[in-house]
């Protein structure tokens, strides 16, 4: 079982369950991620979903890049759902991420596409995916620099850069900072106080700041998926990929790092 559910009555949690890959996703665990929302959005007793990692290291380290041939060859799926499973869904109701450990590449997009996220202490953050040229294909593009801003989604994604739960927390992409193995727990309280309220105008409210951006999101996907369609045509990525699948892993930059180098 790649994606765990539980539901607690107003209150339903997923978990990808692949620790042993950092919860990366795969094709399996992207069609069941997709079937999960679904469920919880036809689920009208339950009110807001709770998104975290399986153990205490990753939330979900993004893409799984030794299935990404699979994983991107549904080509139905990818335009109806997106290929981690949730791009393209809005379940129409609030949704939380519990970060637990590593948030990187798809993950970032996956924790994204949440409301808003709680995050342990021990958390790290990046777009690690530019080290083998593998673009953002779920959202990454339209809802980060929603959330940090447009310079700060730049640098993220340009620099490859990885940062801890303080810093993101400085930009605007985690809301809360709890001590370890405490998001989860944290994230729950909060959706017992948002359970609670009338669920009419919390979701009326919410519909319209997702729509008050320029252009809409759906118009937003479909620009980026022209763009994953050019990036994964280039010979280069699949080098990179291969690269990653023989254990050739560059260390990303860190802010320390860059001001060392600077001074």
């Amino acid at each position: 079982m790649t994606v765990k559910e539980e539901n607690d009555g107003a209150i339903t949690v997923l978990t990808i369950n692949r620790p042993e890959a950092r919860n990366a996703v795969n094709y399996e665990t992207a069609l069941a991620l997709a079937a999960a929302i679904e469920r919880f959005k036809d689920n009208d007793q339950s009110h807001v979903l709770v998104i975290t990692g399986e153990g205490d290291t990753s939330f979900c380290a993004g893409a799984d890049l030794k299935d990404i041939p699979q994983l991107l060859g549904d080509e139905t799926f990818c335009n109806d759902v997106g290929p981690m499973g949730f791009a393209k869904l809005d379940p129409g109701k609030v949704t939380i991420a519990a970060i637990n450990g590593y948030c990187f590449a798809g993950g970032l997009e996956l924790a994204a596409w949440c409301d808003f996220r709680i995050a342990d202490e021990h958390a790290e953050f990046g777009a690690l995916n530019r080290r083998w040229g593998v673009p953002f294909f779920d959202g990454g593009t339209m809802r980060l620099p929603s959330i940090v801003g447009l310079s700060n989604a730049l640098w993220l994604m340009e620099s490859g850069i990885r940062i801890d739960v303080n810093r993101a927390s400085q930009i605007g992409f985690v809301q809360e900072i709890v001590p370890p193995g405490h998001a989860l727990k944290r994230a729950i309280t909060l959706a017992k106080h948002v359970a609670a309220y009338p669920q009419e105008s919390l979701r009326g409210d919410r519909q319209l700041v997702l729509e008050s951006g320029g252009y809409g999101l759906a118009e937003g996907l479909h620009r980026e998926d022209k763009g994953r369609r050019k990036s994964l045509a280039n010979a280069e990525m699949m080098e990179r990929l291969s690269d990653f699948a023989s254990g050739q892993r560059p260390e990303p930059p860190r802010p320390e790092e860059v001001m060392t180098e600077d001074q």
